[in-house]
């Protein structure tokens, strides 16, 4: 907390409003735009490796945070204040910190799988300054960030070996993402049977419970989406840069589209049942991975160039 007490004296409105906004990019949004761009435009064996270092960090982040139960800087010190843009995206128990976790994840796999200086000097500033303004705007510790960044670097490092090359990718995708599977369903196993203490945050608890079902449904929806995609669809990357902007632009809105629409209407159904989160995920990677891609011989038409050869008379 000294550390912390530290960094509140320095404090000043300009900056605070910069860290505010730097520690979006370790938002669970920017790590799923991040990833489902890579799988749309760029390269399916870098998203498949975004995903699957993000979906493992989250899982282990959500797991540990309701082992150790360890409460926000706020609580631990009632004196002690935070800037308030941040406590809205504050939620949940304090250790390790899931921002943390998830640029680190999602960027430091992204530096790792591609060889261009700049993209690295990037993504090293994003992974040096995201940990850093969740201590500047008082909502982890030092110890939040030290664990969630060491995880995330080893999940990073665990998982390159079989995302490599294309080769080890084909071999190595399936059998990695049904150890995710598992991985999720024991964590979902646990968060939704356990016996947890009387003194545990009914509200983290049952955060827990929502994200475990969330996972379970992304993981799903991505180990169809491959064996799809492997088997029978075989979408291509490319295209020009009017088309790959098009691409991503009109994806992401409707994926987010469904990630927001589908709520109101699961909870009509089935009311406030937290299997709900699973249908919800599954259908939006779904989308991402299978139907999406679909349209991709379109959008590789557009904007590209026409050729003006005029035909030998």
């Amino acid at each position: 907390m000294e550390f912390l007490r530290l960094l509140e004296g320095i404090r000043s409105p300009g900056v605070s409003a910069f860290m505010s906004s730097i520690t979006f990019f370790g938002d669970e949004t920017v790590f799923m735009a991040l990833a489902v761009t890579l799988f749309w435009c760029v390269s399916k064996r870098q998203g498949l490796y975004v995903y699957a270092v993000g979906l493992g960090g989250t899982v282990l982040s959500q797991w540990l945070k309701l082992i150790f139960r360890i409460p926000r800087p706020w609580v631990l010190d009632p004196n002690f204040t935070i800037v308030e843009a941040a406590r809205e995206g504050a939620g949940g128990y304090s250790f390790p910190s899931g921002h943390t976790q998830g640029v680190v994840g999602s960027f430091g796999s992204l530096a790792l799988s591609n060889k261009q200086v700049w993209l690295r000097v990037v993504c090293c500033v994003l992974i040096l300054l995201v940990p850093f303004s969740r201590m500047y705007l008082g909502v982890h510790t030092p110890l939040d960030v030290g664990v969630a960044f060491a995880c995330a670097v080893a999940l990073v490092l665990a998982f390159f070996p079989c995302f490599r090359d294309d080769a080890r990718m084909k071999k190595c995708t399936l059998p990695v993402y049904l150890g995710l599977f598992l991985f999720t369903l024991c964590f979902a196993i646990w968060v939704n049977t356990a016996s947890f203490p009387a003194d545990v945050d009914v509200e983290n608890l049952t955060h827990g419970s929502k994200n475990s079902w969330s996972l379970l449904g992304a993981v799903l929806g991505m180990i169809v989406s491959y064996i799809y995609d492997d088997r029978k669809l075989h979408f291509d990357v490319k295209a020009p840069f009017l088309g790959q902007v098009c691409k991503v632009v009109l994806g992401l809105a409707l994926v987010m589209g469904l990630r927001m629409g589908l709520k109101p209407l699961l909870t009509a159904l089935a009311g406030d049942a937290h299997w709900t989160n699973a249908v919800r995920y599954c259908v939006m990677v779904l989308f991402a991975g299978c139907v999406w891609p679909m349209t991709f011989p379109y959008f590789a038409k557009l904007g590209a160039k026409k050729d003006k050869t005029e035909p030998v008379k």
